[in-house]
């Protein structure tokens, strides 16, 4: 069982009173302790919502995001994850930029070992967008390689 001290600095999960920003807003993350620091372990969130804005038109795009990690010592709190995801609602980008700012943004978080996100957008004027952008640390450099090539193959193979 989690003791306080562990969970000081997640303010966000269980308040009823949560505002929820619709403009990016990367200071809404919060993280946890790892207690298991020595394993590589998987984390996935699967974010079926995601809402931007394009940047020229302003109308709305609607993705898909998936966000996988191998933690180190902290780890993200998936509320205010929710919360971070949603503030792009807003936010005028293009999907590749989106899908590398959701990245860099918990890597300066976390420092985790490996992280990758993957969206996949709907499709506007017949094209669809499947942007992926991924992060290791010296120890999983060969991780980073295989899963750039893997996404090669699973996008060649949607044709």
């Amino acid at each position: 069982m989690r003791i306080e001290n562990e969970l000081q600095g997640v303010t966000l999960l269980g308040n009823q009173h949560v505002q929820y920003s619709d403009n990016y807003n990367p200071a809404v993350l919060e993280t946890f302790p790892n207690k298991h620091p020595e394993n590589e372990y998987l984390v996935t969130f699967n974010c079926p919502e995601f809402t931007t804005l394009c940047p020229k038109t302003g109308q709305p795009d609607f993705g898909h995001i998936y966000i996988s990690y191998i933690p180190r010592e902290r780890m993200v709190e998936s509320k205010s994850l929710k919360l971070y995801l949603f503030s792009f609602r807003n936010h005028g980008d293009f999907h590749e930029d989106c899908v590398n700012i959701i990245m860099k943004d918990l890597v300066k978080l976390m420092d985790p070992k490996y992280l990758e996100v993957t969206g996949y957008f709907m499709p506007r004027g017949g094209i669809s967008i499947y942007p992926f952008a991924n992060y290791a640390d010296a120890g999983h450099e060969e991780l980073k390689q295989q899963r750039l090539r893997e996404q090669f193959t699973t996008a060649l193979n949607h044709k």
